[in-house]
């Protein structure tokens, strides 16, 4: 928000405000994320089992919120992305298709992909989704277009 602050003046109002402080807000998280590529990652532990019958403990849930963070990370830009502006931030397709640029179409293949890919990173099944994770990891700049261009 504080790159929303300063970039206040450089709001030219061709847009909605919130789609300009959306795009600045990625733009600030994908700059933060690159950032963090640069410095070694702590490795995690491996999570056991949750058992059942109580609720969740604290730090099951953090290193659960961490492995999901880890899986995020190495996810392809363009599908994390899409797929945090959607299910962390309540995004509509709209909005994310107009946040970052691209068509909602495209904007509902990349978090399907994104989705799969991140069940298969932090190893649960996505019954939803069938598309093989290893596709999006492979480094498709969009999966929804054939490699070397759009469909005819």
């Amino acid at each position: 928000m504080i790159a929303v602050v300063r970039g206040i003046d450089r709001y030219d109002g061709r847009a909605a405000f919130t789609t300009w402080a959306y795009r600045v807000v990625t733009n600030a998280c994908l700059d933060e994320l690159r950032r963090r590529k640069r410095r070694p990652a702590p490795t995690l532990p491996e999570i056991e089992a949750e058992a059942v019958g109580g609720p969740p403990r604290v730090d099951d849930q953090v290193a659960t919120r961490l492995t999901i963070d880890a899986a995020l990370d190495r996810l392809p830009v363009e599908f994390r992305t899409v797929v945090i502006l959607r299910d962390q931030l309540g995004l509509d397709y709209a909005e994310i298709a107009e946040a970052v640029g691209i068509p909602p179409g495209t904007v509902r293949s990349r978090i399907a992909r994104g989705r799969a890919a991140l069940a298969d990173l932090v190893g649960r099944p996505d019954p939803g989704n069938h598309d093989p994770a290893p596709d999006v990891l492979a480094g498709h700049a969009d999966p929804a277009e054939p490699p070397g261009g759009s469909p005819p």
